[in-house]
């Protein structure tokens, strides 16, 4: 009988934690119905396993020779009595912030929160080096559970907390149950801030862009030490984590005089910046070499080596790339306040249930709308849906010209699911569903 009391009151205590991280109105309300019933999925559920002692040297060998290629800088700011257990929080720009973490934290091996699409093919190789599965923008209780055993191991747990690749080399919304996580665990906190990885490969050039091999530099910094969690409330915890995660690739470029001479510098740049703010037209950018043009009005501007804009023409607007990415925000702004957002497409949907890859599961209709995300659709003569209200879902995943697919496309997650739409036509940006996902979340939940 005793045992049994103690085993209820663990239950609660776990959940009065997961309750506390995620609030009860937080959980994300949905229906839907999956397509693929009888596809094993991806086990959130499996604990961390040790990293594979054999496997650490190769990653280290992969890691450093890349490190010292770029001539990067690590600059280590009240670490000097820093050791594991710690949580390390990193701001996302290209995949070589991995290896830079790796190196920062040599000769201790962080633990890697991964979404699921980097398990692909290699899932007992991702989690023998220390992964743990994640699908995006999910509040997933497991997770939380994971990164507890993880630092009460004595290791690092390692959180690329905004969740996504930055969309043009500035910082992007933090979930609001940082702080709490951060005072659950009650460990330091540490961030690794990179600089110039969005310039050395730019996300909107596709989900693998070619590294310029330029010189970037990172700040490795203990931002809150275990006293410090503990005496801190949570709003005081995210004001502290938020102003460390503030960053700004071009600005970084500018001020350190970094060139970029690749002759096709700006190419794909009209991903991200989709509205022309000559004639205000939408999805008529086009880009290529070092020119970014409207092909409505003809209006064209030049990208320099230092990642500045200059028309070749007229005015400029914006010589600064996240200056007009902003203007985009502001727009997108006002038509959630207007009540007159909407993105309606016809989509190919594929299923990533697994680590065995994708699978079609035929065209589906994407609405994203002031009520949030709308998906449907018909497999196997049964019709399926899922729907994701806009007040539950702080941001979303995107990608330019995904592999296999060669397109752009957002990515929806459930705990069992996750599905990649790609939108047929022209006439639409994900950048800008990107950008309503985050407006139509402060739009809801400040009202």
């Amino acid at each position: 009988m005793e045992e049994l009391e103690f085993i209820l009151l663990k239950q609660r205590i776990v959940i009065e934690e997961i309750l506390f991280i995620f609030g009860e109105d937080k959980q994300k309300p949905m229906t839907d119905y999956f397509p693929l019933q009888e596809v094993r999925r991806f086990d959130l559920q499996k604990d961390p396993i040790p990293v594979k002692w054999y496997l650490r040297p190769i990653i280290w060998l992969l890691c450093f020779p890349v490190f010292w290629l770029h001539r990067s800088k690590i600059h280590r700011i009240a670490m000097k009595h820093v050791k594991p257990p710690y949580l390390l929080l990193c701001n996302h720009n290209a995949f070589y912030d991995f290896m830079v973490a790796t190196v920062a934290n040599f000769p201790h091996q962080p633990y890697y929160v991964v979404a699921v699409d980097g398990f692909i093919g290699r899932e007992n190789l991702m989690r023998g080096v220390g992964c743990i599965l994640k699908r995006k923008f999910t509040n997933d209780l497991s997770l939380v559970r994971h990164i507890r055993q993880v630092l009460d191991r004595g290791k690092i747990a390692t959180l690329y907390a905004e969740a996504r690749y930055s969309l043009c080399g500035t910082n992007a919304v933090l979930p609001e149950s940082l702080g709490k996580l951060v005072k659950l665990c009650k460990v330091p906190v540490v961030t690794l801030i990179t600089h110039g990885h969005h310039i050395d490969a730019p996300f909107w050039q596709g989900s693998n862009p070619r590294s310029k091999m330029l010189k970037t530099e990172a700040e490795f910094k203990q931002i809150l030490t275990a006293d410090q969690v503990k005496e801190m409330s949570v709003e005081d915890i995210n004001r502290t984590i938020n102003n460390a995660y503030f960053y700004d690739d071009f600005a970084w470029q500018k001020q350190n005089r970094v060139r970029v001479t690749a002759k096709d510098r700006a190419r794909a740049l009209h991903k991200v910046l989709y509205k022309c703010p000559h004639c205000g037209t939408e999805y008529r950018m086009d880009s290529h070499d070092t020119i970014l043009e409207c092909k409505h009005c003809g209006h064209k501007w030049e990208m320099n080596e230092y990642g500045e804009l200059q028309a070749l023409e007229g005015e400029t607007y914006y010589s600064h790339i996240p200056d007009w990415y902003e203007w985009e925000r502001a727009c997108v702004r006002e038509e959630v306040e207007e009540g007159t957002y909407k993105l309606d497409v016809q989509c190919k949907v594929n299923s990533l249930p697994n680590s065995k890859g994708f699978i079609c599961v035929g065209d589906g209709h994407l609405v994203h709308d002031m009520d949030g995300f709308h998906l449907s659709g018909t497999y196997q003569g049964k019709d399926w849906q899922l729907e994701i209200p806009a007040k539950s879902l702080y941001s979303v995943h995107i990608e330019y010209n995904y592999i296999g697919e060669h397109r752009d496309c957002v990515d929806l997650n459930t705990l069992k699911d996750t599905f990649y739409c790609f939108p047929y036509g022209e006439d639409f940006a994900v950048t800008k569903v990107a950008l309503a996902t985050e407006e139509l979340y402060n739009y809801f939940n400040k009202k």
